[in-house]
């Protein structure tokens, strides 16, 4: 069989070269806020007014500027400047009135309402019928985004998504200012998986919602309730906002925004003329940013993990399906984790900021499975073979790559996204010398990152093996990516104890409001993923961030960057 050593070397070689210039981040899903170990932004003195902050994206945005329909960390970096959720979230990830407050009695029925003279940046003022608005385009049969799931538990959204019903019956708003809405059961996470980004609806007026993904109202000229207002936007190149002076949080000290697209290996030398102000970048640079003068490097705990995923079945357009046979073989899936030298590769890879993780759920959640609960599959090669070799996959031919058990070609076809981050392809051939090494040929295919997470969406066929990333919110409910009905579900996994599992953690018949018995459920399922292993999980990180030094009053927690109306410019 093929050795690794040689090639793995020289791979490495090449990418710490690489890494000396470049930087990059653009690898996060989903939302995730996280808490600060490194320095903030220097505080001293009062406030100042004006000032223009420069943002560095690594990757073009996908261009999807409303928080219905955007399914990248990009388009959501740019979305956090100029829109607003109704609720937020502590340093304990827990919900915290913001623009709404609410009222339950049983955690079934909740009564919101929504302060009064907050401002749409077209000059209307917010009613709690734009936020019904949104409900009903995301509960609508022809939209086309990954939410249905934030919306389906609302009591008649699942018949008005079928046709069935003209309204939502779940949805009562009493006035502009107070909204019911009533969920088909009683469950832990009602409020924290609700849907609670509104719509402007008289954007929106007369557009068709089979349209909107398209529009102006989404691509061009997004209207929102945050500090900032969109005035201009190159696609894939830029988006420049205005501060918005009647923003309900109070009026921004910063007066322009942009945000820019730029090739990582320019990062470290924009950062040091002053060019740029603030941007997240990959771990190979760290030393290089901490021994700028003019930037602090802060670095602090995620709740992100990456994964490889396995195609195991199809998206039938409600739910998944697994009909897909080549790697329904549970000893091979076994057999290429086993071959994994997860602890060298995070070390290669992530220089000091991350380390291997053995579960779907990040450590820093509470509902982490203890590892000593769990099965390590530490790296063991010899191992892998021999369950090859269990499950009948052996090189017939001599060529020195394993047959599959009815004698034909076995190939593993990986896939990873692509930004311009050199060390992804790097890590991705990394990879693929690991699986090599224990006779599993491997051929990898380099992805546009914006159309790989399309195309996993639509279950492309082509995606067979495959690279993704997580980042959990304030709930940890596993449900929406592992669910068998989440479209998020990449591998297509459909495992009816795992649903079980799910289920009754969220259910106040079963659990209550004691997060212990939620914890224990979590961590039954925690033990069932290992030992099915619809998906490996890799690592997990700390995230990074590069903060001028001019830019002050900037803080991180577990929930996130602090709100940029407070941050502001030191002329």
């Amino acid at each position: 069989m093929k050795k690794r050593s040689m090639l793995m070397l020289a791979a490495l070689m090449l990418v710490l070269s690489a890494f000396l210039a470049a930087c990059s981040s653009g690898e996060k899903t989903g939302t995730t806020k996280n808490e600060s170990e490194g320095k903030p932004s220097e505080t001293a003195g009062k406030p100042q007014d004006g000032g223009t902050l420069v943002y560095a994206l690594d990757s073009a945005p996908e261009g999807k500027f409303n928080y219905s329909f955007y399914g990248t960390a990009t388009d959501q970096y740019v979305l956090d400047f100029f829109d607003e959720n109704l609720i937020d979230y502590d340093e304990n990830l827990k919900a915290q009135p913001h623009i709404a407050s609410w009222k339950t009695a049983d955690n079934k029925v909740f009564d919101f309402e929504i302060k009064q003279g907050v401002k749409w940046h077209n000059g209307e003022e917010l009613s709690v019928k734009d936020w019904e608005f949104a409900l009903k385009v995301i509960a609508d049969k022809d939209y086309d985004g990954p939410r249905f799931d934030n919306v389906r538990n609302v009591v008649g959204a699942q018949d008005y998504h079928d046709g069935k019903a003209k309204e939502i019956a779940g949805i009562k708003v009493v006035d502009d200012y107070h909204i019911q809405i009533t969920f088909d059961k009683a469950r832990v996470n009602n409020l924290d998986n609700l849907w609670t980004y509104p719509m402007n609806r008289t954007e929106f007026k007369g557009l068709a919602v089979k349209d909107m993904i398209g529009s102006a109202q989404v691509r061009t000229k997004p209207v929102g309730l945050g500090p900032f207002k969109v005035t201009k936007i190159i696609p894939g190149e830029s988006v420049e906002m205005e501060r918005f002076d009647d923003y309900f949080g109070g009026k921004p000290h910063i007066e322009k925004v942009v945000i820019k697209v730029i090739d990582p290996s320019l990062s470290v030398g924009e950062l040091k003329n002053g060019t740029l102000d603030m941007t997240s970048f990959h771990p190979s640079i760290i030393d290089q940013v901490k021994a700028l003068d003019n930037v602090n490097a802060v670095t602090y705990p995620g709740v992100s993990y990456y994964y490889v995923g396995f195609r195991l079945g199809t998206w039938d357009g409600k739910k998944n399906v697994m009909n897909e046979p080549k790697y329904q073989e549970k000893k091979l899936r076994e057999a290429m984790y086993y071959a994994i030298n997860r602890e060298e590769w995070v070390k290669a890879f992530f220089f000091g900021v991350g380390k291997p993780v053995n579960r779907p759920i990040p450590t820093n959640h509470w509902i982490a499975a203890p590892n000593e609960e769990l099965e390590q599959y530490k790296y063991d090669p010899e191992k892998a073979k021999a369950l090859l070799d269990e499950a009948g996959y052996k090189d017939v031919d001599g060529d020195g790559f394993r047959e599959d058990p009815n004698g034909k070609k076995f190939v593993v076809n990986f896939s990873h996204y692509a930004t311009d981050n050199p060390t992804f392809e790097a890590r991705a051939k990394a990879m693929t010398q690991y699986w090599e090494e224990v006779g599993l040929k491997t051929k990898l295919t380099m992805t546009d990152v914006n159309l790989y997470y399309e195309m996993l969406d639509k279950a492309d066929k082509s995606m067979e093996v495959f690279f993704g990333g997580w980042s959990t919110g304030a709930d940890p409910d596993p449900t929406p990516l592992w669910g068998s009905k989440a479209i998020w579900n990449y591998p297509r996994w459909v495992n009816a104890d795992s649903d079980k599992l799910l289920d009754q953690a969220l259910d106040i018949s079963v659990v209550g409001t004691d997060n212990d018995k939620r914890k224990d459920l979590y961590v039954q399922w925690q033990k069932l993923f290992m030992q099915d292993l619809p998906a490996l999980p890799i690592a997990e990180l700390e995230e990074t961030m590069a903060v001028s030094k001019r830019v002050q009053d900037v803080k991180f927690d577990v929930s996130g960057m602090n709100r940029p109306n407070e941050w502001w410019i030191k002329q």
